[in-house]
C-alpha cells in the first residue's frame, strides 16, 4: 500500500468550514478505485490540528486521487484556511 499522512493545522475561524469541506472530500475519496482507507483525524488536544490518513493500493492510485474533481475542489477551498502549509509524509503500508 501507498500511504500518506497529511498533517494540517487550520485557522480557528475556519474550523467548521474545513471539517465540512474535508467530509465532502472524504466521502468521494473512499469511492475511488485503489482507495484502501481515507481517515480524517482531529487532535484531541488541539482541535485545529488534523491528520488525513490516505491509503491507496499503488502510487498511481494515489496520484490519480490528486486529479479528481473532489480533491481539486477541496485543495482550492481549504488553501486560505490553513494556519501553515499542510505537510504530507509518505509511507509504505506493510500490513493493512
Amino acid at each position: 500500500m501507498y500511504v500518506t499522512l497529511v498533517h494540517v493545522r487550520v485557522k480557528p475561524e475556519h474550523l467548521a468550514a474545513f471539517i465540512e469541506a474535508t467530509r465532502l472530500n472524504h466521502t468521494q475519496s473512499i469511492l475511488e478505485p485503489g482507495n484502501r482507507r481515507f481517515d480524517v483525524l482531529q487532535s484531541a488536544d488541539d482541535p485545529t490540528r488534523f491528520v488525513l490518513y490516505e491509503a491507496y493500493a499503488s502510487e498511481a492510485d494515489a496520484a490519480a486521487h490528486k486529479q479528481t474533481p473532489h480533491y481539486l475542489a477541496w485543495r482550492d477551498a481549504v488553501a486560505d484556511w490553513m494556519a501553515e502549509p499542510r505537510q504530507g509524509v509518505r509511507y509504505l503500508g506493510l500490513y493493512p
